[in-house]
């Protein structure tokens, strides 16, 4: 006689689910969060606090409004997820406001409005970013030389008591660079300016690395795949080099693209959002590199020093078209 207690296949379950894969997402931010802490300052860690208690109580709110108890679905890590990457992208003196307003956008309606997480077209931390770099420009400048970070008290009379940031403030290495070229300035003249570290941008660098080391260890634990991560580095790197090839004096080499700015935490922990992004295995290596070559073109002619988010939207867009288009043929169908 059957078990009444055995239901349906499949019997056999996996050891991944949401909170856990979001915590582990999570985690793998912390080098390169202690990273910008350490290069731009405290105002680092105001923004992930503001940011994460922000997208916890827009989610909350909002599954309240609609009748739903909000406990199980803010247990996932899915809203403190959104909140970390949107205050990790944001300038270290961003006015608290700023970040509020940003983090609020992306919950309520890049995520809530569309249903919640599943439903969601486009990744909501970008979607709060170039809400806040569109309606706010001047405000989204607000970076800071590296190893010049201000300390807590700083930060906190800056960011929360609006004191005046100008005398800390200063360019990203790819604004610096893009601004000179502009000013028909070659690379070899800027080549004495405090722009260029070892292989990226001074500082950037070494953020850029911690991503990579916290990315890798996501393709470790199986929490991500590489088709999109390698695909957009890739296609960064190469559309840099035929570039470079071309004129030396004009373009950046491949090796500061891919250690500047936003690329390591775009290629890792934005771009892969399962969400948003293409699902198919060619369809994900198209979805990189097309990522890849939009924010070259975006760095380099643009009206944005930094083209990640921009390019990641754009992307998410054309994701379900590059699923249909790549869905593998089932077997023994005809072609």
């Amino acid at each position: 006689m059957a078990d009444p207690q055995i239901h349906s296949s499949p019997h056999v379950f996996g050891s991944n689910s949401t909170p856990r894969l979001m915590r582990q997402v999570s985690l793998a931010l912390i080098p390169g969060a202690l990273a910008a802490i350490w290069l731009f300052g405290w105002g680092v860690a105001l923004n992930l606090l503001v940011a994460a208690a922000t997208a916890l109580l827009c989610e909350g709110l909002v599954l309240a409004a609609r009748g739903r108890d909000p406990w199980p679905v803010l247990g996932d890590g899915s809203a403190l997820l959104t909140g970390l990457l949107l205050a990790l992208a944001l300038p270290p003196l961003a006015p608290w406001w700023l970040t509020v307003i940003a983090t609020a956008f992306a919950i309520v309606v890049a995520k809530q409005l569309y249903g919640g997480l599943g439903s969601n077209p486009f990744n909501p931390a970008m979607v709060g970013y170039v809400t806040a770099i569109v309606a706010f420009p001047r405000e989204m400048t607000q970076w800071v030389a590296p190893g010049a970070g201000p300390g807590p008290a700083t930060a906190l009379a800056v960011q929360f008591a609006g004191a005046p940031p100008d005398a800390i403030t200063a360019a990203t290495p790819l604004d610096g660079v893009k601004t000179q070229l502009g000013l028909d300035h070659t690379l070899a003249e800027l080549g004495g300016q405090p722009l260029f570290g070892l292989v990226g941008g001074a500082g950037w660098e070494w953020v850029n690395l911690a991503y990579l080391a916290g990315g890798l260890w996501l393709l470790y634990k199986g929490v991500i795949r590489w088709h999109i991560p390698v695909a957009m580095l890739a296609a960064l790197a190469l559309t840099a080099l035929v570039f470079r090839i071309w004129d030396t004096d004009l373009y950046l080499p491949p090796l500061f693209h891919l250690f500047s700015g936003g690329a390591m935490l775009g290629a890792f922990f934005i771009a892969t959002d399962p969400v948003s992004a293409a699902t198919t295995v060619r369809g994900r290596l198209w979805y990189g590199a097309g990522i890849g070559v939009l924010v070259y073109l975006i760095r380099t002619w643009g009206g944005y020093p930094d083209g990640v988010a921009f390019a990641v939207l754009l992307m998410n867009m054309a994701a379900p078209t590059i699923d249909h288009y790549t869905r593998p043929r089932v077997f023994g169908a005809r072609p």
